[in-house]
C-alpha cells in the first residue's frame, strides 16, 4: 500500500476514516490534530507557562514530544512534572525514563511525591483502607490524590496551564464512569474550553481527540521510550471494564468512539452552562461540591 498523501510506503490505515498513511504523514497528522485542538479551544496562549504531567507512559511522553516544538515556537515555558505515588517497585522505571527523556528535550523536570504532599504513600493509604475496610478501589484513591497533586505542583510552579495526556479513549471512559457514578456535575468539568480554576490555572487535554492506539503508534514510530509495565493496582478499576466494552464496540463498528466523542462534547457544553462553580470549604480549591473529592478522600483516610 502507498500513502495517500505522499505515495511513500504506507504503515497505517485509519479504519474509521479509511485513510492510509506512511510513518511521516501519520506523525504529521497527529501533531496537526493536537495543534488544531489547542487552537480551537484556545488552550494555550503566547508566553504562558505550561506544566505537563508526565507519568512515563506512552501518552504523556508522546504529548511532551509534540508540545516541545509548539511551545518553543510560541514562547511558552514548558515544565514537566512527575507524581511519585509511592508504589513499591513500580515508579522507579518510569522516573528513570522521564528523567532521561526530559533531559534529551531540554525540558525542566520536577518530581512531587504523595509522601511529601499528603504525609503518606499510596501503599500506606491502601494499608489504612484495608485496615478500616473502606470500600474504595486503589484507583479511586490514587486518581483523586494524583489530580490534587498535579494541581499543587502547577500552582507551586506558578503555571498558567496544566496539561494532562488524556486521549480520546480516556475522555469517553471518564464520561461513562461519571454517568455510572451518578456524578453529573463532574461532566461539566470535562468540557474542553478552559476555565480559570484556583489561582487562574487552566487545565487542558490536547490529546482528547486522538485514539489511544494512535498515540501508542506515534510513540513507537518516533522512537519515544515509555514504561510498558502496568500499575499493579489497575485491575481494581471499573475503567478496565469500560475500556474493554468500548474497544469491542469499535472493533465491530469502526468510528463509533469518534461519534461518541462528538456527542459527549455537546453534552458537556450543555451541562457546563447550567453548572455552578464552587470552591471547597476546606482547601479552597475548585470543586463541583462543597467539599472536594480530594478532601473527602483524605478525611476518610484520616490524613488531614
Amino acid at each position: 500500500m502507498r500513502c495517500q498523501r505522499c505515495s511513500n510506503v504506507a504503515v497505517y490505515k485509519r479504519l474509521y476514516s479509511g485513510e492510509i498513511l506512511c510513518s511521516t504523514c501519520f506523525s504529521k497528522s497527529i501533531r496537526a490534530k493536537v495543534a488544531k485542538t489547542i487552537s480551537k479551544y484556545s488552550m494555550i496562549k503566547h508566553n504562558d507557562k505550561v506544566v505537563i504531567g508526565i507519568s512515563g507512559g506512552k501518552d504523556s511522553l508522546a504529548l511532551l514530544h509534540i508540545l516541545k516544538p509548539l511551545c518553543d515556537e510560541h514562547n511558552n515555558q514548558l515544565v514537566a512534572v512527575t507524581i511519585d505515588e509511592g508504589i513499591d517497585g513500580y515508579r522507579d522505571e518510569s522516573l528513570a525514563i522521564v528523567k532521561e527523556f526530559t533531559k534529551q528535550l531540554d525540558v525542566e523536570h520536577h518530581i512531587f511525591a504523595y509522601n511529601d504532599l499528603f504525609d503518606n504513600t499510596l501503599d500506606g493509604f491502601l494499608t489504612i483502607r484495608d485496615g478500616k475496610n473502606i470500600k474504595l478501589s486503589s484507583c479511586s484513591i490514587c486518581g483523586t490524590l494524583r489530580r490534587r497533586a498535579l494541581d499543587i505542583a502547577a500552582t507551586t510552579l506558578e503555571a498558567d496551564v496544566l496539561v494532562t495526556a488524556h486521549n480520546l479513549d480516556d475522555f469517553i471512559q471518564t464520561f461513562f464512569m461519571n454517568i455510572f457514578a451518578g456524578d453529573i456535575d463532574r461532566i461539566a468539568f470535562m468540557n474542553p474550553e478552559p476555565i480559570s480554576y484556583a489561582k487562574g490555572l487552566r487545565k487542558i487535554k490536547p490529546l482528547m481527540a486522538i485514539y489511544e492506539n494512535e498515540v501508542a503508534f506515534y510513540a513507537i514510530i518516533n522512537g519515544i521510550p515509555f514504561q510498558e509495565e502496568q500499575c499493579p493496582h489497575m485491575s481494581e478499576s471499573i475503567r478496565n471494564s469500560v475500556r474493554n466494552f468500548l474497544n469491542n464496540l469499535e472493533k465491530g463498528h469502526a468510528g463509533i468512539k469518534h461519534n461518541m466523542f462528538r456527542s459527549i462534547l455537546k453534552i458537556t457544553q450543555n451541562v457546563k452552562s447550567s453548572n455552578k462553580h464552587n470552591v471547597c470549604k476546606i482547601c479552597n480549591m475548585d470543586s463541583s461540591m462543597e467539599i472536594c473529592s480530594a478532601c473527602k478522600m483524605r478525611l476518610m483516610l484520616k490524613s488531614i
